[in-house]
C-alpha cells in the first residue's frame, strides 16, 4: 500500500494538465489558472476525514476488518505528508415519522448518534490528529461501533448530520480547518435509507421503500459545505452491485444510492466492494482518492 500510495504523490496527480487547464465546478476540464484570472488548483497540506460506519446487526465482522486494516491505512496517511485529522460517527440516526392507518397515524422512529463524532476512553476531543499517541489503537476502540444500532441504515443522512446539524449544536465543532481537504468514508453492507423530512408511510410500506432523500442532494449538500466540488472526496466501502455480493463475512445488498451519489459527484468519488476477503484493497483506492484530490484543490 505504502509503495502504490507513494507513486500518487506530488505535482503529476493534480488534476488538470500542464497547459494550465484545470477542472470546472463539474469535474470536467474547463479552463483556469494561468494567466486569466481564473481560479488555480493547489495541493492541499490537511485533510479532515470522518468514517461513517455501519453499526447493525450483520456488520461485526466488517467492522472487526476494518479495524485489522487500520494501522496500515494510517500509515499509508503518515507517508503522504498530509497533516490529517479522522473521526468517526455510525451510520444510525434520530429519525420520526407515520405509519398511517385508518385508525390515525401511529407515531415510528429511528435512534441513533445522528452524525455526533464519537468520544471514547480517554480522548479529550471527538477526533484524532496526526501525531497523538496510539492512534491505531484508538481508532480500533472508536471504530468498533457495535451491532445494536438501527437496521435502517442511513449512510449520506448521518455524514450530513454531522457537518451541519452537530456543527451547529456545538457537538461536533472544531473539526473542521478551513483549508482542509474534507474526506468522507463510509462502510456498510445495506442500501442507504437516508430522510431529511418526516413521511406518512401508507400501512404495510416500510421504511426505506421510497420517498427518501434524493442522493444528489448530498452532493449539493457538500459542495456548499466544503466551498465548492474540489475540495472534498468521498470513498464508499458498499456493495457494488449488480445485484447482492458474498463473502466469508456475510452477504451485502446492492448500494443502489450510494452509487447514484458516487456517479453525481464523479471522479472525487469511488466505491469499492465490501465483499472483498481484506478490506487493505478498499482503504488503498480510498488513500489514492484523497492524495489526488488533494492535488486539484481549488482554494
Amino acid at each position: 500500500m505504502v509503495a502504490a500510495f507513494a507513486c500518487a504523490c506530488g505535482p503529476s496527480m493534480t488534476h488538470g494538465d500542464d497547459t494550465g487547464a484545470q477542472p470546472d465546478a463539474g469535474g470536467g476540464s474547463g479552463s483556469g489558472g494561468g494567466g486569466d484570472g481564473g481560479p488555480e488548483a493547489h495541493m492541499c497540506t490537511e485533510m479532515d476525514l470522518l468514517f461513517v460506519i455501519d453499526n447493525s446487526g450483520s456488520m461485526g465482522e466488517e467492522q472487526t476488518n476494518l479495524i485489522s486494516n487500520f494501522p496500515a491505512f494510517i500509515t499509508v496517511l503518515d507517508a503522504s505528508g498530509l497533516n490529517y485529522r479522522v473521526a468517526v460517527t455510525t451510520t444510525a440516526r434520530n429519525y420520526s415519522y407515520n405509519m398511517v392507518t385508518p385508525l390515525g397515524n401511529i407515531p415510528a422512529s429511528t435512534s441513533g448518534e445522528s452524525g455526533e463524532m464519537l468520544k471514547k476512553g480517554a480522548m479529550t476531543k471527538r477526533w484524532l490528529d496526526k501525531g497523538d499517541p496510539n492512534i491505531a489503537m484508538t481508532f480500533s476502540t472508536l471504530a468498533n461501533v457495535g451491532t445494536g444500532g438501527s437496521g435502517d441504515e442511513m449512510p449520506l443522512g448521518a455524514m450530513r448530520d454531522a457537518f451541519e446539524d452537530r456543527m451547529t449544536d456545538g457537538t461536533n465543532m472544531g473539526f473542521r480547518r478551513p483549508n482542509a481537504l474534507l474526506g468522507v468514508v463510509m462502510l456498510t453492507d445495506e442500501n442507504d435509507c437516508s430522510y431529511e423530512q418526516s413521511v406518512n408511510l401508507p400501512l404495510g410500506q416500510s421504511l426505506c421503500s421510497s420517498m427518501m432523500e434524493p442522493p444528489q442532494n448530498y452532493k449539493t449538500f457538500l459542495d456548499t459545505y466544503a466551498g465548492n466540488p474540489t475540495r472534498w472526496a468521498a470513498a464508499i466501502i458498499a456493495g457494488p452491485g449488480p445485484g447482492a455480493c458474498s463473502s466469508a463475512f456475510g452477504n451485502a445488498d446492492e448500494a443502489t444510492r450510494l452509487i447514484q451519489f458516487q456517479q453525481s459527484v464523479g471522479n472525487n468519488a469511488i466505491i469499492s466492494s465490501i465483499c472483498d476477503g481484506n478490506l487493505s484493497t478498499s482503504l488503498m483506492q480510498a488513500t489514492m482518492l484523497f492524495q489526488s484530490a488533494c492535488g486539484g484543490i481549488i482554494l
